[in-house]
């Protein structure tokens, strides 16, 4: 099997902490953790579940579980060259401004957040898992993304 760089969006490791269907299908279908692979997390991530922990009240023993699943994957600082740069391409093109490539339709608002962790994607060649649609307009031209529908229902 070929090893492979997994990088996990937010929504993912809120998936996992909170056990959702689509976090075990997410294991079924790609193994990320137990595999031969590389699973990451952008330093970005960590700080937004950590704020989504205190903004939906988790207590100590939801916010531990949550830090089990983070010990499990490498954090990715984002202070590295190849990551700025690549922030800044993603930022413009995503504005329609980058000077060498077109989006070719309107300009798609991203997060700030989110354009952090496609760049760390981007840079680590990873393939990017995800619960929401703001990276879909970079798949194929910065990234590999892999969407997974948070509403599905799972057969496992």
């Amino acid at each position: 099997m070929e090893s492979r760089t997994y990088v996990f969006d937010t929504g993912v490791i809120l998936g996992y902490a909170r056990d959702a269907p689509y976090s075990q299908y997410i294991d079924s279908e790609y193994d990320p953790i137990q595999g031969d692979h590389i699973t990451v997390v952008s330093v970005v991530s960590r700080g937004e579940i950590f704020s989504l922990a205190y903004q939906f009240g988790w207590g100590q023993q939801k916010r531990e579980i949550l830090q089990h699943h983070l010990d499990q994957i490498t954090t990715v600082d984002v202070n590295q060259h190849q990551i700025v740069d690549r922030y800044a391409e993603i930022d413009a093109y995503s504005q329609n401004a980058h000077p060498t490539r077109q989006l070719g339709k309107s300009d798609r608002n991203m997060g700030k957040n989110d354009v952090w962790i496609a760049a760390t994607a981007s840079v680590l060649e990873g393939t990017l898992i995800t619960t929401d649609t703001d990276f879909d307009h970079l798949q194929g031209e910065f990234l590999d993304r892999k969407y997974v529908d948070p509403e599905d229902e799972y057969d496992l």
